[in-house]
Formats: C-alpha cells, structure tokens, sequence
C-alpha cells in the first residue's frame, strides 16, 4: 500500500513540477491540539505553506496537483528536539578516532535522509562538531541533500573536564575544544561565539553524562552563577537554551536559571517537577535508547564506564519519566539519535505509552509541544494556515496503535513529497 501511494504521487508530482499549489486529501486528519479527528480532510499547499484546511469538496486554485491518500491518517511532520545527526553509534568509545573530521559531515548528510524519511520534518541538533549540523542545514536549505528543517545548536558548551569535554584522552593529546568554557565571562564569550557561527539554540552540559569516559553522570559541572550567565546571555540574544542535565541538583540549578528545556532529567525529583512546572520548563526525556545502548553498547565499543552509567541510570530514567508524566511535567519528544541509529527516532513513542503517556500526549510531545518549546508554533507542529506544508500520513488509528508512526506510508515537507525507500 505504502509503496503503491509513494509512486503514483511521486508521478503525480514529476508531471507538473512547475505548479506551486498542492492539494492534499485523505481519510481523515488529526487535530492534534484537541485529540480530535476531521473526516475527508482537504489541504491546500502554497509555495510550501498551507492555504487552506477545508473538507474535500471545497474548491481549490485552477492547476492544482493533487495528492490524495485513500484510506490515510494525515498528522503534522514530527518534531525530535534531541538528535545528533552527525554521530553513528557504531563508532563508539575509541572506534570514532579511525576516521577523518569530515567524515561525520557525510554520515550526518545519510542521517538527515532516513530521519527525514522516517517521518521527522524538523529537528534540533544538540551538539555537533566542526559546525557540521550548521553545515547540514545550509546543503538541505539549497537542496543539495534532503532532510528535515534543523535547529543548530553546533558545539555543546561545557566545563573542563566535564561531559562536554573530551575526557578520554592523556594529557599529551589536547583536542580541539572550542565551546569549553570555565566561568561567567568565558561562558558568554563562548555563547556570543557559537552565535555567531549559525547556533539557533545553545545547550549546555550541567551534570555529568553516560557516554563521557571519566565522570559521574549525576555530579553537577557547572554553578548556578555560570548557569545563569550563560542562560542570560543566550537569551538576550534571542536564543533558547537546552541542558544536559541527569543529576537532581544540576536539573534544579538550571530551571532556577532559566532554561527553556532539561535534557535526559533521569534524577529530578518531586521538587524538580514543582519548579518545572512553575517556570513553565519543559523535559526533554530520551527514554527509549536505553535498550538499544544495553543491547549493542559492548559491541559498538562503547566504553564499560559507559556501560556501568547506563546500568545504574536507565530504568531510574524511565520511572522518573512516569512520576514526570503523573506529576504535569511539560514534556516534548527528544531520542538523543546517533546515541542509537538516526532514522528509528518513533521507536520512542512506544517506550513513552508503556511508561504512563497516552498516545495522544506522546504525539503532542512531537507535535504542538515541541513547537512551543521551539518558540515556532507560527510554523510547524500543527495543521494550521500559515504552517509549512509538513504531512505524515498512516494506514491506521496512531491514537489506538502509537507503533503505526514507526513505519508513516506517506511524507511531505514544505509542500514536495518525500520519496519513501520500500519495506
């Protein structure tokens, strides 16, 4: 079915490349603001942003293509607010040291492809190397490579010696480490630097995390005082500001200053959650990768210090996701991909429903929440007028079976359908 939908739009398309308006129709769409379903929808398209969200009957612009998915759930382009599109978890620990700098540009350009096919139109890119995700960002912007829309954030700032560091190393080798920074001063400089070179976003490491060789995952790295410079500085800049933070006291330290989102926020507890809800901070929660790490960390070359983090932290992780979900935590949808395979990203939506959401809450978390938190609700995360043209459809009800987004029949970004490989 998939693929039979996937060539004849495809066709429909190639024929009359010049027409700018699309007209998308299909069995019913999900509004996904109010968990409530619109029979026969019909969208119009316009220079990659929606005109019109009507029922099909309603009139359409003369020389419209026309797209139509019988039998289809059309729902927004999915939204992952956690990815590193430029790693690949087979090359952990050591194993990363045999290739060339520029080499994770081009796994990164593979990675964009298969998210975007999976199903993910936009995406934030927490930490990447060399600028590449700005890099990916430009070449998909120009069409040269497909993949989603990407929100940089280039290189994670961190203290030395910390998570965002590299700790693997004798103190004979110094790599290049240009977002280290130690004190208020330094933190600024480095946020006005990576703005200055394509970051969207700024994240920053506060606790200490899983992958890093030589600290422990929960002992705070940076002080409120640095915490708060930095927050306020990317801020003035117009920036949002993620951090990475899995140790209880750094999650509490990094509301109070002001972050937008807690990434990972394994060991938050009851008094996080009070003030996240307060502030308004949303958690950014990668509870599915844990099973992959377990499963291929040791033949990945992960490092075993790695291996014991994960042990120790990762069903500690899920059962704060719970309480979190229990307790009206705001919550949007990040995988931490290149952790486990860029593409597999919606394997987490049904981690997300067997630890306490609804599959309509977790569609949320990549839909209308993670647009919020992403200060873009103006464009992606609904089916709106005025939103880009961002579809995935599926042969099913994603509110009974949240494992049907695993495998979307159908994609579109910006208005142009996304050709889907055959499975």
């Amino acid at each position: 079915m998939r693929s039979r939908i996937a060539a004849l739009v495809v066709c429909i398309l190639a024929a009359n490349a010049q027409a700018n308006v699309v007209v998308v129709s299909a069995e019913r769409m999900l509004d996904v603001a109010s968990g409530r379903y619109l029979p026969h929808p019909q969208l119009v398209i316009t220079d990659g942003r929606i005109t019109a969200v009507g029922k099909q009957g309603d009139a359409v612009p003369t020389g419209a293509r026309r797209v139509d998915l019988p039998g289809l759930t059309l729902l927004p382009g999915l939204i992952d607010m956690h990815v590193h599109l430029t790693g690949d978890p087979r090359y952990s620990g050591y194993r990363g040291l045999e290739f060339t700098d520029n080499f994770w540009t081009v796994v990164g350009v593979a990675n964009a492809k298969k998210t975007l096919e999976a199903g993910f139109t936009t995406v934030r890119n927490v930490g990447s190397s060399n600028y590449d995700d700005v890099a990916l960002k430009q070449a998909i912007e120009q069409g040269h490579v497909p993949g989603p829309r990407i929100v940089p954030a280039t290189y994670a700032i961190g203290a030395t010696g910390g998570h965002c560091d590299n700790t693997e190393f004798p103190p004979s080798i110094q790599p290049n480490e240009p977002a280290v920074a130690n004190g208020p001063e330094a933190i600024r400089a480095t946020v006005r630097k990576l703005r200055k070179y394509g970051a969207e976003v700024i994240k920053f490491c506060a606790t200490g995390g899983v992958l890093s060789k030589t600290d422990v995952a929960g002992a705070q790295q940076y002080s409120l005082a640095e915490m708060q410079a930095l927050v306020e500085e990317a801020h003035m800049l117009g920036l949002r500001v993620a951090v990475h933070a899995h140790g209880t006291s750094g999650i509490k330290d990094a509301i109070r200053a002001g972050a937008d989102t807690i990434e990972h926020a394994s060991l938050a507890d009851d008094e996080a959650f009070a003030m996240a809800k307060q502030r308004g901070t949303w958690f950014s929660m990668d509870i599915y990768n844990d099973d992959y790490i377990l499963a291929e960390g040791e033949k990945n070359g992960l490092f075993k210090e790695s291996l014991e983090k994960e042990r120790a932290i990762g069903l500690k992780q899920r059962q704060t996701f719970q309480a979190g979900v229990k307790a009206g935590v705001k919550m949007v949808f990040g995988t931490d991909g290149g952790v486990y395979p860029n593409g597999d990203n919606a394997r987490q939506f049904t981690t997300m429903v067997t630890w306490g959401m609804t599959p309509l809450q977790a569609i949320q978390a990549a839909t209308v929440n993670a647009a919020d938190a992403l200060g873009r609700s103006a464009d992606v995360g609904s089916l709106a007028v005025g939103h880009f043209g961002d579809i995935v459809a599926v042969q099913g009800d994603p509110m009974v079976n949240v494992k049907l987004l695993e495998a979307p029949a159908f994609v579109m970004k910006g208005g142009s359908v996304v050709p889907l490989p055959s499975r």
